[in-house]
C-alpha cells in the first residue's frame, strides 16, 4: 500500500482552510500539520498540531508537501524555506509579487530537487478544459479576439478583514489578488502577450486601499490576436461576471457566468460542446466570493504527481509567466 501523502500548511485564513479540508477529503493525503501567526485559530486546526513559526513547524513535523497560503508579499519566503526543507510546495495565487522573486523560487527548487504547483484552480473549470480541448485540436482555427471581463464586488469589509489587503507592496494590486487567475486562463487558452496599453483607476476605495479597483486594456499577444481586458472591484454590491469570450476562424465561444462556470453561447463550425452550468461551486468566504472551488483537484493533482508520474496542472514556469503578463500589464497602465 502506498503511504498516504504528508501535507502542511503555513497560512491558516480562508483560503488556508480551504486546502486542510480537501487534504483531510483525500484517502491519498494526511494534513500534519499547520502554521499562522495568529493563535486564535488554532481552534480551526482541531487536533493537528499547530505552530505560530514556519521555521518551527518545519523543523519539528515529518511532512512531503508545504501549502503556502500566505499573503501574497510572503508567497516567495514561505515557499524557499519549505523548498529548502526538502519539502514540495502547492502555492497559493498568485505565485509571487514579481518576476524576480518567481525566478528565485524556481531557481531554488531546481537546487533542491523539489515541484512547485501553482495554484491555478479555474483551468479545472469544464468550460475552461472544453474550450482547451477545442484551441489543442485547432477546432477554431486561427483566433482573431478575446474579451475578458472581470466585474466583482469588494466592499469595505473585505479591506477591513487583513491589513495587507489592497496594499501595494504586500498584495500588488487586483491584478495579482482578484483577478490573476484570469490572466492565467488568458495565458492558458491564447499563450504570451507581446504589446499592452490599458488605464487604472481607484474610484471607490481610496479610502481604505493604495492600488486601483478598476482598469481596461488592450493587449496584442504573441500569435496575433487582439485582447480587451477590463476588470473592476466596483460592481455593485455583488459579483456579476467572469467571462472570456474568444471570436475565431471557426467558431466564437463565450465561457461566461460569475466565475467561468458556464458556457454563455457557442456558434462552431465542427463541434458543439455540451451545455454547461455550475453553480454553488465559488468559493464563499461568507463577506464575499472568489473563484470556482477547484482545490479538491489541486490536491489530488499532487497526488497524481508524486504517486503516479502525471504532470503538474500549473509549473512554477507558467505560474512565473502569469506574474511576467501582470508586470506587462501594469507596466503599459496609465493612471487616470
Amino acid at each position: 500500500m502506498t503511504e498516504k501523502i504528508r501535507f502542511a500548511i503555513v497560512g491558516l485564513g480562508n483560503i488556508g482552510r480551504r486546502h486542510a479540508e480537501h487534504i483531510r477529503q483525500n484517502p491519498a493525503t494526511e494534513l500534519v500539520a499547520v502554521c499562522d501567526i495568529d493563535e486564535q485559530k488554532k481552534s480551526y486546526a482541531e487536533e493537528i498540531p499547530f505552530y505560530t513559526g514556519l521555521k518551527e513547524m518545519l523543523q519539528a513535523v515529518q511532512a512531503d508537501v508545504l501549502c503556502v497560503c500566505t499573503p501574497n508579499y510572503l508567497h516567495e519566503t514561505h515557499t524557499i524555506e519549505g523548498l529548502e526543507a526538502r519539502l514540495h510546495t502547492v502555492v497559493e495565487k498568485p505565485m509571487a509579487i514579481s518576476v524576480a522573486e518567481c525566478e528565485r523560487m524556481i531557481a531554488t527548487a531546481e537546487k533542491t530537487g523539489k515541484t512547485i504547483f501553482a495554484v491555478k484552480q479555474n483551468r479545472y473549470n469544464p468550460p475552461v478544459q472544453a474550450v482547451k480541448k477545442l484551441i489543442t485540436e485547432n477546432q477554431l482555427g486561427e483566433i482573431y479576439m478575446l474579451q475578458v471581463n472581470c466585474f466583482w464586488n469588494r466592499g469595505d469589509a473585505y479591506y477591513a478583514e487583513s491589513d495587507w489587503r489592497g496594499t501595494k507592496n504586500k498584495d500588488g494590486g487586483c491584478l495579482f489578488t482578484q483577478f490573476s487567475h484570469f490572466v492565467d486562463i488568458l495565458y492558458y487558452l491564447n499563450g504570451k502577450v507581446e504589446k499592452v496599453e490599458g488605464w487604472i483607476h481607484n474610484f471607490a476605495h481610496q479610502h481604505n486601499t493604495e492600488v486601483e479597483d478598476t482598469g481596461s486594456f488592450v493587449l496584442r499577444g504573441e500569435n496575433g490576436t487582439i485582447i480587451n481586458f477590463n476588470f473592476t472591484t466596483c460592481s455593485y454590491e455583488s459579483n456579476m461576471e467572469g467571462s472570456i469570450t474568444i471570436f475565431a476562424e471557426k467558431g466564437t465561444v463565450k465561457i461566461g457566468g460569475q466565475y467561468l462556470n458556464t458556457i454563455e453561447y457557442q456558434k462552431l463550425e465542427t463541434a458543439r460542446l455540451p451545455e454547461i452550468n455550475i453553480s454553488a461551486k465559488a468559493n464563499n468566504y461568507g463577506l464575499y466570493q472568489g473563484s470556482m472551488s477547484n482545490h479538491d483537484k489541486v490536491i489530488q493533482n499532487v497526488v497524481d504527481v508524486l504517486h503516479h508520474g502525471q504532470a503538474v496542472m500549473t509549473s512554477a514556469a507558467e505560474g512565473c509567466e502569469v506574474v511576467r503578463m501582470i508586470e506587462q500589464m501594469y507596466g503599459g497602465a496609465t493612471k487616470v
